[in-house]
């Protein structure tokens, strides 16, 4: 027997991962939950990681036949994963394009390409980071650690599929109640003028926003809030009483006596948000540069373990999707990529499509290299996508801008396509490393994973375009109109189509936009403060940035989240039984994911009949005869039943 075989005779062959089954599972949970989070995030700005509640179904329908295992259910959350980091990447910007009249819908070709395309690279860009981030420096990526606990534990995965699914169902249900029957109003609000200064204040009744905020923990939750609070309740006072006059407009509209909501709203719309804009530009940046040195020293390690291992038998849980294959399929997905670009308008030249497209390959691939370091710090649902992608786009913008000149009209799109594939790849990349991590842990193959990431991309970018022309007939995106005045906000989207569309059109409000690049640059000096005296507590930008950003209303239900994960959880830290504390926290986190689920899909499914009929109220059995009362009991009752079930009050 020479060695070679010998070698081979030591490697441990794993149980059966790719197996038809599981494809056809993650397959399905894949496009499921692209349409839930994409929903999310148009409604919301913020997305949350959907490995765990995937994990929880699988385990719960595979259990169903005879012979599973735990790297099955590792795969079907690998791919199914896939599908609600796609939508966020997609759902950021692609939106723009419709918010700007260059689409008066979604083109099925279009995104089905920018998306699969996108998604496939970061796939393709997080492969030669994947043993030095995860393996060597040994990042937490806080959720693979906690889905690979839910696989290994597996232990009566019908109770947490109830947990999930009871949860779902209350989600749906008010969700139906609130914006389908017309029971109670969407948002409890008042606000008042004191002195000279408009004065706001109000919560969302999502249980969606109040499981986004329990998930993501009270740091996160509190940053959120923090924002919101220096936009809504500092800044806009402020510009209130001495700075409207110098907006015409907004004097005007004090000077007819609108409601103090309604002249809150439009300077933080037309002002205010742009200090998110500053700060989330900064915190991009800042993320980029305090990694440089270990992207430099992660793209080095993998390709030199690549070329170490060329000829050596490596174990099944060391074998990545060869490093030759990964550079073949990069520059070939770049080839139809660059003819995209030149297909947009006759303006766009060859010498254009060419640097559109290295603009967008070098940034891709730093900035998914950031969102893959960055996973591994926060987790997939804190990652900085936004940030990156203003990045990507201020900088194509201005790019194009020189190449082009202020007068070409297609310069803003062609911006915001580029930043469309960065943010997918981006997304992608964060999440496809949460996914090895878990691997990681359960002894999986990573070629195996990567594949998965590779085929949940696809059969997410299949149906990401059907379900945004759903949302956007029914209930339209980012800007009032009179068929749809209270739409989708799309608040990221309509971010970058005002960045894009303000470089060009030299109107973008600059001021503001350096202010929040100075509070930007104080709120990291804060971080890099608490980071050195070693606290538990931190301060990331991006966090504080999305809340300035984010109406206040968002925040708060959030803000109470992140509180009832910090009581739930000192609660459980005065248990002694720590297999006790790890499954009621499982048992919290499924239900706020299945709040957030059932929320999403019954959005999506109300959207059917109001489409069919055009008639926005076609369900509404009033209108909101006692405002928004019904609302606070049902979220307070809510509330109880995820801080009960966090707490193992809902069961033993």
């Amino acid at each position: 027997m020479n060695k070679e075989s010998a070698e081979m005779q030591e490697v441990t062959v794993p149980p059966p991962q790719l197996t038809i089954k599981a494809i056809v599972l993650s397959v399905l949970l894949a496009a499921l939950l692209a349409g839930a989070n994409a929903y999310l995030g148009l409604f919301a700005g913020m997305t949350v990681s959907a490995s765990i509640p995937a994990a929880v179904i699988s385990m719960g329908v595979l259990s169903l036949f005879r012979r599973s295992n735990i790297l099955e259910n590792n795969i079907v959350q690998t791919g199914a994963s896939a599908g609600e980091s796609l939508a966020a990447g997609v759902i950021f910007t692609l939106p723009a394009l419709v918010i700007m009249n260059y689409w008066p819908a979604f083109d099925y070709g279009w995104v089905l390409v920018i998306a699969g395309l996108g998604g496939l690279l970061g796939v393709l860009f997080t492969i030669p980071l994947r043993r030095s981030l995860i393996v060597e420096e040994g990042l937490t990526f806080p959720e693979g650690i906690a889905t690979a606990e839910v696989l290994r534990v597996g232990e009566n995965p019908k109770r947490g599929l109830g947990y999930l699914m009871g949860a779902a169902l209350a989600g749906g249900l008010t969700k139906l109640a609130e914006t389908g029957l017309g029971l109670w109003n969407s948002v409890a609000q008042t606000g008042a003028y004191m002195s000279k200064a408009a004065v706001y204040g109000g919560a969302n009744l999502s249980p969606a926003l109040l499981s986004v905020g329990y998930i993501v923990g009270i740091n996160i939750a509190g940053l959120v809030f923090a924002g919101g609070v220096i936009a809504w309740c500092l800044a806009i006072p402020l510009y209130s009483v001495f700075f409207l006059e110098t907006h015409p407009e907004l004097a005007a509209l004090a000077a007819k006596g609108v409601s103090a909501v309604d002249l809150a709203y439009a300077i933080w719309s037309s002002e205010v948000r742009y200090l998110g804009v500053g700060a989330m530009l900064v915190g991009g940046l800042w993320a980029l540069f305090s990694m440089r040195r270990s992207l430099a020293t992660g793209l080095h390690g993998g390709l030199r373990q690549y070329a170490g291992h060329r000829d050596k038998v490596l174990s099944p849980a060391e074998r990545d999707i060869p490093m030759q294959w990964v550079l073949q399929g990069i520059l070939l997905l770049l080839v139809p990529l660059f003819f995209l670009y030149h297909s947009i308008h006759s303006q766009v030249t060859l010498g254009i499509s060419l640097t559109m497209t290295l603009v967008m390959v070098i940034a891709g691939f730093l900035f998914a290299s950031v969102a893959a370091y960055m996973a591994g710090l926060v987790g997939s649902s804190n990652n900085p996508i936004s940030g990156v992608t203003i990045a990507t786009i201020l900088f194509s913008s201005l790019a194009l801008l020189w190449l082009m000149g202020s007068e070409a009209a297609i310069g803003p799109m062609a911006a915001i396509l580029i930043g469309a594939v960065v943010a997918c790849a981006a997304a992608i990349a964060g999440d496809n490393m949460q996914d090895l991590k878990a691997g990681y842990l359960v002894g999986a193959t990573p070629w195996k994973q990567q594949l998965m990431q590779g085929i949940g991309v696809l059969s997410s970018a299949l149906v990401m375009a059907p379900i945004l022309n759903l949302l956007l007939k029914a209930y339209g995106m980012g800007v009032p109109t009179p068929e749809h005045p209270t739409p989708l906000l799309a608040p990221q989207a309509t971010l970058m189509a005002s960045v894009a569309e303000g470089v060009f059109g030299a109107d973008l409000p600059w001021k503001m936009v350096g202010l929040g690049a100075l509070m930007g640059g104080a709120i990291i000096g804060v971080d890099t403060w608490l980071s050195a005296r070693g606290s538990s507590w931190r301060a990331p930008v991006l966090a504080v940035a999305v809340g300035v950003y984010l109406p206040l209303n968002l925040s708060v239900p959030i803000f109470i989240g992140g509180l009832i994960a910090k009581a739930a959880e000192g609660v459980r830290h005065r248990l002694g039984d720590l297999e006790r504390r790890e499954r009621y926290r499982r048992y919290g986190l499924l239900v706020a994911a299945g709040l957030i689920t059932g929320e999403a899909l019954a959005g999506i499914l109300m959207a059917i009949p109001i489409v069919i009929t055009g008639n926005r109220e076609v369900l509404a059995l009033a209108q909101a005869p006692w405002g928004g009362l019904p609302g606070l009991v049902v979220m307070g009752v809510i509330a109880w039943g995820l801080y009960r079930a966090a707490c193992g009050g809902l069961g033993k």
